[in-house]
């Protein structure tokens, strides 16, 4: 069985979820909210993620009872999408990915959605 953990941040919402074999065992997210009138700007968005992602990977790893140990493969948005999100969700992957000796893997985010289904 693969467990994958998979980092997303492509434009306001930065999410780690992890799926063991198409089941997915955590999918927890946050949202940045622009103040009103001004949209989400890279780089408002990028410090957002900065600031909720590590958050983010040790709540996926609790609600999914799994260990760093047991993940076999990082996963991460690597486009299509906001390019100062994309580069802060990369680096977090691949600091992951070293710090837990894991092969990583770039993911394309609409192909994501497309194969969601299957």
């Amino acid at each position: 069985m693969v467990i994958a953990i998979g980092l997303e941040g492509s434009a306001n919402k930065v999410g780690v979820g992890i799926r063991r074999d198409g089941e997915v065992l955590a999918n927890c997210r946050q949202t940045y909210i622009s103040p009103p009138g001004e949209g989400f700007l890279p780089r408002e968005t990028a410090q957002h993620h900065r600031e909720k992602i590590i958050g983010l990977v040790r709540e996926a790893l609790t609600v999914s009872g799994i260990s760093p140990d047991n993940i076999d493969v990082v996963c991460y948005t690597k486009g299509p999408g906001m390019g100062a999100p994309l580069m802060m969700v990369a680096l977090v992957a691949r600091i992951i990915a070293q710090i837990w000796n894991k092969p990583i893997i770039g993911v394309n985010h609409c192909i994501v959605i497309l194969k969601w289904e299957d």
